[in-house]
């Protein structure tokens, strides 16, 4: 039986009796009503019940009204400007998972339902890149979408030419990640986007959604672009020196995702501790800077239940984004396999291994562990890197280990499979291998690191013990959400239902969040 604590309103509902729940599933029922508003009343036996209908007087006769609830929709959940800015009807984004994992038909079937997805774009040519933009805007010809630009400090052209695509095909949202600091690359797409409006106000073309995990990044995506780049790029005819004048007034994004503890890049931090010190340092160089649009801030990493999506809210987050939950729907360009695969996994069938794209660096990124051995295979390469300046060094037996077990071919060949590959994508690193045997030995670790992914991707099952798998705890949680639901069979999954089902169960805690603190046995 509800008790409640504390006055009332003082005033007195009306309507019929039958209306009002008292039983346990019946209250539960006008709860999950978020549509309609919730009356608390107290009937002449003393009873507390709920009920979605009815009317409101200052006089009676009626029952005693105790607490009155407007509707909770999802669309109040998160920061307006974000849905009015992207045309959204919820604060959601699904992330970019690279190698086009965050698929052509995920981004579509997101902005179809008026929600922004991201395409992951990273680690992808310039070709099949074209491909997705033409792909998608096609099918998105008013709706909101982004494409990921990922930082490639091996890989610089790679990064300048995806620029120089997004620019000239008209994208106009940018979802910037794994940045280390700013480049030419990025402040070139910002700044060549900016112009005036008559009445003098900035037009900010092109959207730069930073995707950040730690705070002196954060602070370069929340100032204006620095003057050595816009220097440089005016030397080189890229930008216009109004342009130049104008992003000394604007920050470098619009919003940034502070990302905790996810799948992929990540710096395994937790959000309850990141979020706030990215929010107050988001206040700090605010009142410096005093734009006309101060910058949002979304949350992303172990967001994939309803629970997870409202305690990102409740901390201030503008926006949430989910990622590993999605490379297990239908729509994502990943295999079946894989879907499968992670349908069954716990939060903690995840761990740490090295990344291809910042091998040099020792970056790692967050991977599955179960079902597959890549992370301890890709761990053991690390290690002759670090131990070893060639592949010549290397013992022997060690050799013969890598080119049956790992490599599955002679060492020689994966060399020349490097050089195919580089000479599509980069040629210059080719060139700097050449006269480098510690260079040329990462650029042979890396065939295997960024392969393995591509394994994943296709299917391909004789390579099923060394699929990539990029997966972060928020995985395991999810499927803990959907047991005994008709999700729980990744047959059913869709990344728009998830985003739907995981905002309208976040809108239903909120309200009874806001019910349980005067109301017992809730």
């Amino acid at each position: 039986m509800l008790e409640f604590k504390g006055t009332s309103t003082g005033l007195f509902w009306k309507g019929s009796p039958r209306m009002i729940a008292f039983d346990e599933a019946g209250i539960q029922e006008k709860i999950d009503n978020i549509n309609e508003p919730i009356y608390v009343v107290r009937d002449f036996s003393g009873r507390v019940g709920m009920t979605n209908e009815g009317a409101v007087e200052s006089t009676g006769p009626g029952l005693e009204l105790l607490m009155l609830r407007e509707p909770m929709l999802p669309e109040q959940l998160g920061d307006p400007s974000f849905r009015r800015d992207y045309g959204l009807r919820y604060a959601y984004k699904t992330g970019a998972m690279a190698n086009g994992i965050a698929s052509e038909d995920l981004v579509i079937a997101m902005g179809q339902s008026g929600l922004l997805g991201s395409f992951g774009a990273a680690g992808l040519v310039p070709k099949r890149v074209l491909a997705a933009i033409e792909k998608i805007q096609a099918a998105l010809p008013t709706q909101a979408y982004a494409f990921n630009l990922i930082h490639s400090p091996n890989e610089p052209a790679l990064e300048a030419g995806s620029v120089e695509l997004f620019l000239k095909h008209g994208v106009k949202v940018v979802e910037a990640s794994a940045f280390l600091g700013l480049t030419a690359n990025i402040v070139h797409y910002r700044v060549a986007g900016l112009s005036t409006a008559p009445d003098g106000r900035i037009i900010i073309q092109n959207k730069v959604i930073a995707k950040v995990s730690r705070k002196e990044v954060a602070a370069r995506f929340m100032q204006p672009a620095p003057q050595k780049f816009l220097d440089e790029l005016l030397a080189a005819g890229k930008i216009t020196s109004q342009q130049a004048s104008l992003a000394i007034r604007v920050p470098m994004a619009d919003d940034i995702t502070v990302e905790a503890d996810s799948g992929g890049h990540t710096d395994n931090r937790p959000l309850v501790a990141l979020l706030p010190s990215i929010t107050r340092l988001r206040d700090e160089l605010q009142a410096e800077h005093q734009f006309a649009q101060p910058i949002r801030i979304g949350a992303a990493g172990g967001i994939s239940t309803p629970e997870s999506a409202l305690g990102a809210f409740m901390m201030g987050a503008a926006y949430i984004v989910t990622g590993s939950v999605n490379q297990a729907c239908v729509e994502a360009g990943t295999s079946e396999h894989v879907r499968q695969l992670l349908a069954t996994v716990a939060a903690t069938d995840v761990m740490m291994a090295p990344a291809s794209d910042m091998f040099e660096m020792g970056v790692e990124l967050q991977v599955l562990k179960r079902g597959t051995l890549f992370g301890p295979r890709a761990k053991k390469l690390y290690d002759y890197y670090k131990h070893y300046n060639s592949i010549d060094e290397i013992p022997a037996a060690e050799r013969e280990k890598l080119e049956k077990q790992i490599f599955k071919k002679p060492l020689e060949e994966i060399w020349q499979g490097c050089i195919d590959f580089f000479n599509e994508r980069d040629p210059a690193q080719i060139e700097r291998a050449k006269d480098n045997p510690k260079r040329k030995m990462a650029l042979i670790f890396r065939w295997y690191l960024g392969l393995s992914s591509n394994w994943a991707n296709a299917g391909t099952m004789d390579r099923k013990s060394d699929m990539q798998i990029w997966c972060g705890p928020s995985m395991g949680s999810f499927n803990d959400w959907v047991k005994g639901t008709d999700l729980e069979q990744y047959q059913h999954r869709k990344a728009a239902d998830i985003a739907e089902r995981i905002m309208i169960g976040a809108a239903r805690l909120w309200r009874k969040r806001e019910l349980q603190g005067r109301l017992e046995g809730l």
